[in-house]
């Protein structure tokens, strides 16, 4: 039985607790998912725009347990982009915020959110075991989508329990976006364990969020790089927070300084930290490092999950047994997921991987079974904790009328453009749309996008890019 067909046997305990001091135990929240999925009456396709609200993983909830497919759409996604993914997937069924409802026949509406009958004609099959939809980076208006299954969300959830010790009486206060994988493995685990989500929209420099945290008695919460950036400047290591039992970090690479920085903290605090990786092929997460290890193999992403495994593949994709020996990072397990979806048609198709995933890192794996990433195959960068993907930036610039190569390295986005008058135009659509801070930006302007004579674009003839200046 999958964990969230089995949620009735904590019925009575506290699910969700929101900033003004609305709490849902999980029988309310089953009661409520059920009853929306029922209003939907069959498997089908379904949009769900996501927020850290109870709405939307009420929502979640009942289309997993009555087999109901979403696609878990940014609640702030650009409309055009929003149209595009629409028109792509031809969802039968909608369930957004009131004032991005529109079109089709209402059903519902509830608490600030509207289940509505699209105009789409379904032509298109679900595979029996596709459970979820996920955009595959910080583009949420990519058509290019990540299936997983209902195998994939269970053996995820349950592998992060055990290597972490979730337990009931674990309250996890939210700092990531529900459609962010990292994000919603951390409301999947604590809903497997019986534990209680604190839903709040506060950043980490907020006092708002603070006040929750104390008043709440969080025990644990997870961030990416840039979190811990902020958690440092806040004098972390001043803080009171005598309920927090351990603290999670994913979603790109956490330099040595402030690793270190962070692993004494929590040796001083008596907590511990995890490091962690993951993607969202993999559902969620690949590796952990045990808290033992931590300050030995700084820089590390441990070892493979519980029922996962990792080795190294050489350039003819065969296996590399020597340590410390770079090549591409695979990775193995039931949580690998069935593969891409970039149109309907393709939802209907079955597991593409087989339970391997080729990564795209390039990674090493030390004398003691310990892995280290080293760099990335493809064009792939770490935003912030988010990833981008550098082609899907570049089209989605595109369609916009925009001529440009895209290039950098982590945390650093740099954008080449023909025509000098799109850079506000293009900083704002980067900025609004995929999420990507100004601070992280820069542009150049090149006379024509270098290619072969093929056609083909090379980027290997840009011009050497700028650091980043601040704005």
């Amino acid at each position: 039985m999958y964990w969230f067909d089995d949620l009735e046997k904590y019925t009575e305990r506290v699910a969700v607790i929101c900033a003004g001091g609305l709490q849902k135990t999980y029988g309310e929240l089953i009661s409520g998912g059920d009853s929306l999925a029922r209003r939907i009456g069959g498997r089908t396709l379904v949009f769900l725009m996501c927020s850290n609200t109870v709405e939307s993983i009420k929502a979640y909830i009942g289309f997993l347990r009555a087999r109901i497919v979403p696609v878990l759409v940014d609640s702030s996604i650009d409309p055009q982009l929003l149209s595009r993914l629409e028109k792509t997937y031809k969802p039968e069924y909608c369930y957004y915020t009131d004032n991005r409802a529109s079109g089709g026949t209402t059903l519902f509406s509830h608490s600030g959110y509207t289940l509505f009958r699209t105009e789409y004609v379904r032509d298109y099959e679900l595979f029996e075991d596709l459970g979820l939809l996920m955009t595959t980076s910080g583009s949420t208006g990519s058509p290019k989508l990540v299936r997983q299954s209902y195998q994939n969300i269970d053996s995820n959830t349950r592998s992060i329990i055990e290597y972490l010790g979730i337990i009931g009486s674990d309250r996890a206060i939210t700092t990531l976006p529900m459609h962010y994988t990292y994000g919603l493995s951390i409301i999947n685990t604590h809903f497997a364990s019986g534990a209680t989500i604190l839903l709040n929209d506060a950043a980490v420099l907020q006092k708002e969020f603070w006040i929750m945290f104390k008043k709440y008695k969080a025990t644990t919460f997870g961030g990416v790089p840039y979190v811990y950036e902020m958690l440092s400047k806040l004098h972390f290591d001043q803080m009171q927070l005598p309920s927090l039992r351990y603290i999670t970090q994913a979603g790109g690479h956490l330099n040595a300084k402030l690793t270190r920085e962070f692993l004494k903290i929590c040796a001083d605090k008596e907590i511990q930290m995890i490091i962690m990786y993951g993607q969202t092929e993999a559902t969620a997460r690949m590796s952990y490092l045990p808290w033992e290890y931590a300050t030995k193999k700084i820089g590390s992403i441990g070892i493979a999950i519980p029922n996962g495994k990792f080795w190294i593949a050489d350039t003819d994709m065969s296996p590399i047994e020597q340590p410390n020996v770079v090549g591409e990072l695979v990775y193995e397990g039931p949580n690998v997921t069935l593969g891409y979806a970039q149109a309907s048609e393709d939802l209907a198709l079955g597991d593409e991987r087989n339970g391997v995933l080729f990564t795209g890192d390039m990674a090493k794996r030390d004398t003691d079974g310990y892995y280290y990433i080293v760099g990335r195959k493809k064009r792939f960068l770490k935003i912030f904790g988010s990833r981008v993907n550098l082609d899907e930036v570049e089209e989605l610039l595109t369609i916009h009328g925009i001529s440009c190569v895209c290039a950098g390295k982590d945390d650093h986005l740099h954008v080449f453009i023909t025509n000098p008058q799109d850079e506000d135009l293009a900083r704002n659509f980067i900025v609004h749309n995929i999420n990507i801070p100004r601070s992280a930006l820069t542009f150049s302007v090149i006379s024509e996008i270098p290619r072969s004579s093929s056609g083909k674009l090379l980027y290997s003839a840009l011009p050497p890019i700028d650091p980043p200046r601040n704005e």
